[in-house]
């Protein structure tokens, strides 16, 4: 567990591992905790919050917050407001009640090249109270240990001249926080457009035989994840952005600018998700036409060969056809016994040959297919 108080207007970030027992006089409090720490030391935290905020977590939400599997939402309550966002992870595991906090790894079953395996995704939830931020996170999240760090590194003196500003609120925190996982997923998408991009040259490379089928089956549906993922993150955040519209109005000005401000990055947040949806369902078009030229490319290969072997076929018709008729066992037939016979019929023969070659030629029916 990670407790950090955040001074704003003084540029302070303190880092503790206990809990809190008093707010700061200003600014406000982070506590960051992985999902088995959450479960084990459910009872200290709740006593935290009700010592801190005033009231607890509902049973419901508490369940929401436990909950490994559960999609990105959003739902609130009259003193708090809870986002379950899913991140990108690597195929962690949490079974272990002895270690909290502790990852178990868990090999990935899927199949095809490495940037397939992280599209398995982890629900990170928060709590967003009006001076604590309560965040419940998979055991080693690099998400929450990325930001500790960029949070702590902005108190330094170069931070400070560069004009680095500290979460002015708990919501400001959350958001920041989100949309750093959001960029995980645009990094992401560049390694799938860069692995699409060489399915497709190999799909429709001519004369070659693809048989990489499975690696490609399994980047559709990891790309049918990776939109419904995208999808429950964008009507969470849409669900957010909707209920600031319902907050009363600040009473200062400083107030009101801070919720301006809460409500651009907001829409900044969606706006980069919607980017991420974009993409993707744009990367599964393109993997859907390549598959379909690929085909389409291989049937006009096999009707070329087909129509080489027809015409070869047509050509070679009437002479199995004059060649069976003098094999037949009888002992008169015209010709048979003429000096000059085979002679008259082996012309006939290379006349056919030419007149029904001259004829296919004609109606390109043995021109060469350009590449």
């Amino acid at each position: 567990m990670r407790v950090f108080t955040i001074i704003s207007g003084s540029l302070g970030v303190t880092e503790s591992d206990a809990l809190p027992t008093e707010l700061p006089a200003q600014g406000f409090v982070w506590i960051a905790c992985a999902r088995r720490e959450f479960e084990v030391m459910l009872a200290p935290i709740q006593s935290t919050l009700q010592l801190l905020c005033g009231t607890q977590l509902v049973d419901l939400h508490v369940s929401d917050l436990l909950n490994n599997q559960l999609p990105s939402h959003y739902d609130y309550t009259s003193q708090y407001d809870m986002l379950v966002f899913r991140r990108l992870a690597a195929g962690h595991t949490e079974t272990d009640l002895a270690h909290p906090g502790e990852p178990l790894h868990q090999p990935s079953k899927r199949s095809g090249p490495p940037v397939l395996k992280r599209i398995d995704t982890s629900p990170v939830g928060f709590a967003v109270f009006d001076r604590v931020l309560l965040t419940v996170h998979p055991a080693s999240c690099t998400v929450r240990d990325a930001y500790a760090l960029k949070l702590l590194n902005a108190t330094s003196s170069e931070s400070r001249a560069n004009g680095v500003k500290l979460p002015a609120s708990p919501a400001d925190l959350m958001l920041r926080v989100v949309n750093q996982m959001v960029d995980g997923y645009l990094a992401l998408r560049r390694e799938l457009t860069r692995q699409m991009d060489h399915w497709q040259s190999e799909l429709l490379k001519p004369g070659s035989r693809f048989t990489n089928w499975n690696s490609v089956l399994d980047a559709r549906l990891a790309l049918h994840l990776l939109d419904e993922i995208c999808e429950d993150q964008r009507a969470a955040l849409q669900d957010w952005i909707d209920s600031i519209e319902t907050w009363p109005d600040a009473d200062t000005p400083l107030g009101k600018r801070e919720r301006e401000l809460l409500k651009v990055r907001s829409r900044d947040v969606l706006e980069h998700i919607e980017r991420v949806v974009h993409h993707v369902r744009r990367l599964e078009q393109s993997a859907e036409t390549a598959v379909q030229m690929h085909f389409s490319a291989q049937s006009n290969r096999t009707n070329d060969i087909m129509r080489t072997l027809t015409a070869l076929t047509a050509v070679f018709l009437p002479l199995n056809l004059i060649t069976g008729f003098f094999g037949m066992n009888f002992e008169f037939l015209p010709a048979i016994h003429s000096s000059a016979g085979f002679w008259w019929t082996f012309g006939l023969m290379v006349s056919l040959v030419v007149v029904v070659v001259s004829v296919f030629w004609r109606k390109r029916y043995l021109a060469r297919v350009s590449r």
